[in-house]
């Protein structure tokens, strides 16, 4: 009598022990919103004006 009562106490921790399952805990985060900082609007213009004077420089 003592075994079934010790196997019916073992029964109820084990299935007490795993009754949040097994799936994988779900975490969930705010987005992250990065701000691209602009310096000036004549930044775009530099590189062609670059090439501009240096196709004008091995024109001459």
């Amino acid at each position: 009598m003592k075994k079934l009562a010790l196997a019916a106490l073992f029964i109820g921790v084990a299935s007490a022990a795993v009754a949040g399952g097994m799936a994988a805990p779900v975490i969930e985060m705010d987005p992250v919103v990065i701000e691209e900082a602009t310096s000036s609007s004549d930044a775009g213009l530099i590189i062609p004006l670059i090439l501009i004077a240096l196709i004008a420089a091995a024109m001459i």
